[in-house]
């Protein structure tokens, strides 16, 4: 993994590993951004929380990069950009960041649905989580997923981690609470 430039006052690495880039979204991200969750829509909604009717307008975004700096400043989030080359291809979050006696962070991820099967979404999960474990110093990352999304439980053991069990009506998601798998991946010790 390398890291390959610091973004701003915020201090934000890119990494480079695995084939693909992460890097964290800028203000000049706004149209590729858009233009791919748009062309995704109907492929995402399945997985992912009911979208804001202004969700993929300049000023979401605007807000949506205000949240993400907050949180990163406080050290309880990492939301970065998933490219491959130079073309933005998803999104990935290493969100709920606990220190003290946790050293854990949750995941979350997104590849758009003209780049999805090309296995750059398990790219961006084992380049998060080197990220995690070597830069951030994290013991422990989770993920969860919804019973029906075989491919994101794919992406997740690709990427090494273990399913532990199944919570019941764990997230909001299109409308409805789901159910969700969940997944770990713990640290080897050195």
């Amino acid at each position: 993994m390398a890291l390959l430039d610091w973004i701003g006052e915020r201090m934000s690495p890119a990494v480079a590993a695995h084939g693909v880039t992460l890097r964290a979204p800028r203000a000049g991200d706004h149209e590729a951004w858009a233009a791919l969750r748009a062309a995704s829509r109907d492929y995402l909604t399945p997985w992912e929380p009911t979208w804001p009717e202004d969700d993929l307008s300049r000023a979401a975004f605007r807000r949506r990069l205000a949240i993400y700096a907050r949180e990163q400043e406080a050290g309880a989030a990492w939301p970065m950009f998933v490219f491959s080359g130079d073309r933005l291809v998803g999104a990935i979050t290493l969100s709920n960041v606990r220190r003290g006696v946790a050293e854990t962070g949750t995941l979350g991820y997104w590849i758009g649905q003209a780049f999805a099967g090309r296995g750059l979404a398990t790219a961006a999960v084992r380049a998060m989580v080197d990220f995690a474990f070597t830069d951030l110093g994290l013991h422990r990352v989770e993920a969860a997923c919804v019973p029906s999304n075989h491919a994101s439980r794919r992406v997740l053991e690709k990427a090494g981690f273990e399913h532990e069990g199944q919570a019941r009506a764990y997230l909001k998601i299109n409308g409805e609470w789901a159910d969700h798998l969940l997944f770990g991946r713990v640290r080897d010790a050195p």
